[in-house]
């Protein structure tokens, strides 16, 4: 993995990083940026069906940037005794981000109160598409998906749509990185509270949650005049002039 300059403010934190894609692999470089332990634990090649989506080129820009300063290690959680040595781990761990369905943990035995009774003071932080509960719990969720559905494709585009292209997915994967983001707040307020309770605690956080959280104004101007947010291609709904102009340089 890549090395770059840490900042030491969580230089003793352990964090056992056991997502995969990108959101996940996202909130866990940001704490290896502050200077967290991190080993990141993988299934072996082969092991993964999805495993072209998060590893298929292991030297790309994409893969070294969300992996930056990890350790790494591979484990098939499917072999006998490889649970008994990810506990081991989990019991001088500070923080275990995962990003699988919430039966899957369950079933491991890898969720929140399985790994509490290891170590009072875990943070576990799930991310999944739609949390933990619900009518949709149990569904894969990916960026391009959450994009859609939360209405952020509807709003970006030409506002004539002269192509006829119709919805345009961001061009980066914003729904992933934002929630790794979120995620990455979220487990250092937890943090602080470990510091004055000894405690740790079960974070959930959903892709669909993050992206309707950031739509911001356009979900606000909905709410307050019912109108239907359009795509207003380079200009802006509330304020004039801001957008792309033709300048002399």
């Amino acid at each position: 993995m890549p090395k770059i300059q840490a900042s030491p403010a969580l230089s003793r934190f352990k964090v056992l990083d056991l997502s995969r894609i990108r959101a996940g692999p996202n909130c866990v470089g940001i704490l290896t940026d502050f200077g967290a332990d991190v080993i990141r634990v993988e299934p072996p090649a082969g092991v993964d069906p999805n495993e072209a989506m998060f590893a298929a080129n292991r030297k790309g820009g994409d893969f070294q940037n969300i992996n930056r300063n990890k350790r790494s290690m591979t484990l098939n959680l499917k072999r006998p005794g490889a649970m008994d040595i990810l506990r081991k781990m989990v019991a001088t761990a500070d923080v275990l981000v995962e990003n699988w369905r919430p039966d899957v943990k369950t079933r491991l035995g890898l969720d929140y109160e399985s790994l509490k009774a290891i170590n009072p003071r875990i943070i576990l932080a799930s991310i999944s598409g739609f949390g933990q509960d619900g009518p949709y719990a149990q569904r894969a969720g990916y960026d391009l998906m959450i994009q859609a559905m939360s209405g952020m494709m509807s709003i970006t585009g030409r506002a004539d749509d002269q192509l006829g292209g119709g919805p345009l997915r961001v061009g980066v994967a914003l729904t992933d990185l934002f929630t790794g983001v979120y995620a990455c707040s979220a487990i250092l307020a937890a943090i602080e509270v470990r510091h004055r309770t000894g405690e740790g605690q079960h974070i959930d956080m959903a892709l669909l949650d993050t992206i309707v959280a950031f739509g911001a104004n356009q979900i606000l101007n909905f709410w307050c005049s019912e109108q239907v947010p359009q795509r207003w291609g380079n200009a802006h709904i509330n304020i004039v002039p801001y957008e792309v102009f033709a300048t002399s340089d």
